[in-house]
C-alpha cells in the first residue's frame, strides 16, 4: 500500500506548479520576460513540482534537517527560493544601477560636445 496516497492538495499543487512553469514559457515566448532572469523561477517552480509530486521528499528533508513538522521545511524551503530570488534581482538591479550612471555620464558629455558643436556653428555663420 502507497504511504502517500494521491490527495485532493496534491493535484491542485502539480496542476498550480504546472500551470506557473508554462506561464513562465508563455511569458518568455512572448518577450515579456527575459532568459536570464526567468532561469531561477523556473528552477523554483521545478524543485515545488517535483515536492508535489514526490510527498515522501519532504519527509526525508524534514528528517534530515530534524525538523518534525513537515509544512515548516516546506516554508524553509519557500523562504530559501524567495531569498535566492531576492539576491538575485539584487544583483541584477545593482548591475542596471551602474549601466545606468555610466549612460547618464555618457549623455552629459555627448551633450557637452553637441554644445560646443552649436556654439562653433553659431559663431561661423555670423
Amino acid at each position: 500500500m502507497n504511504p502517500y496516497p494521491i490527495t485532493v492538495i496534491q493535484i491542485i499543487s502539480i496542476v498550480f506548479s504546472v500551470f506557473l512553469l508554462a506561464l513562465i514559457f508563455l511569458l518568455i515566448r512572448k518577450k515579456k520576460m527575459r532568459e536570464e532572469y526567468s532561469i531561477l523561477w523556473v528552477l523554483i517552480f521545478i524543485v515545488f513540482l517535483i515536492l508535489s509530486i514526490f510527498r515522501g521528499l519532504i519527509d526525508k528533508i524534514s528528517s534530515i534537517l530534524g525538523i518534525h513538522y513537515q509544512p515548516a521545511s516546506l516554508f524553509l524551503i519557500l523562504i530559501g527560493c524567495l531569498f535566492l530570488l531576492t539576491f538575485h534581482f539584487s544583483l541584477v538591479i545593482s548591475k542596471m544601477k551602474k549601466n545606468i550612471n555610466s549612460m547618464a555620464m555618457m549623455i552629459s558629455i555627448l551633450e557637452q560636445e553637441l554644445n560646443k558643436y552649436k556654439n562653433k556653428k553659431i559663431k561661423n555663420s555670423k
